[in-house]
């Protein structure tokens, strides 16, 4: 089966399982969905969600949070890891976007990645669920998918994303982006599956009867 085939087949199979896709961070503004974004590196959304209502009561503009203490942001914040981190850096995005921005999350992602704790992956997903701005934010999740459908070499989550933004039009990434995520979390998991077991695996290689070995991102 060629590559689009297989393309062809996943895209029809997601759509019938995930007609909508909601963002799965809870956020009322680019902004609060910026901070969100950035809390759930190496954190799910499931505690990214329970941590953010505390945060965004006691402030959820840049105004706002800048004048918060970074202790109090930090134990607020201490249940979605790297917590140090994090905080200080949502203290400081904070301040250059009151201080530079007017308090405007910038909709351009070579601004948003020269923030403060914000990564290619981080404001990808900015643009994309904020603005709906067309991107493809690529995880170690949907890296690893994509090498199990065989959509991408697998050298790295950079390659993955331009691999799959050639295979799929762009009207499509954002909403296939969501889309990956949730079938990878219900049916195809780091720990399940394997290439083998899910309908989406099973109609891209009927014939795999061996773990697919993944290479890093």
């Amino acid at each position: 089966m060629k590559k689009h085939e297989r393309a062809e087949k996943i895209v029809s199979i997601l759509e019938r399982e995930y007609k909508e896709t909601p963002v799965p961070l809870d956020h009322n503004s680019p902004y609060t969905l910026l901070v969100a974004v950035l809390l759930s590196a190496q954190c799910t959304d499931e505690r990214v969600n329970k941590v953010t209502p505390i945060l965004f009561q006691k402030a959820n503009t840049p105004e706002d949070m800048m004048r918060i203490s970074y202790d109090e942001v930090y134990s607020i914040i201490k249940p979605c890891g790297l917590g140090p981190k994090k905080a200080k850096a949502i203290i400081q995005l904070s301040r250059i976007l009151t201080e530079n921005y007017n308090m405007v999350v910038p909709q351009n992602i070579d601004l948003l990645e020269e923030l403060p704790g914000v990564g290619h992956k981080t404001a990808s997903v900015v643009i994309s669920q904020a603005f709906g701005i067309p991107s493809f934010p690529v995880d170690t999740h949907i890296h690893r998918l994509a090498q199990r459908w065989g959509l991408t070499n697998g050298k790295n989550v950079k390659q993955t994303e331009l691999d799959l933004k050639r295979i799929f039009n762009q009207d499509k990434w954002n909403k296939l982006h969501l889309q990956i995520i949730f079938w990878g979390r219900e049916f195809c998991s780091a720990r399940s599956c394997w290439g083998i077991e899910c309908e989406i695996c099973q109609s891209c290689y009927p014939k795999r009867k061996r773990k697919f070995i993944h290479k890093k991102p």
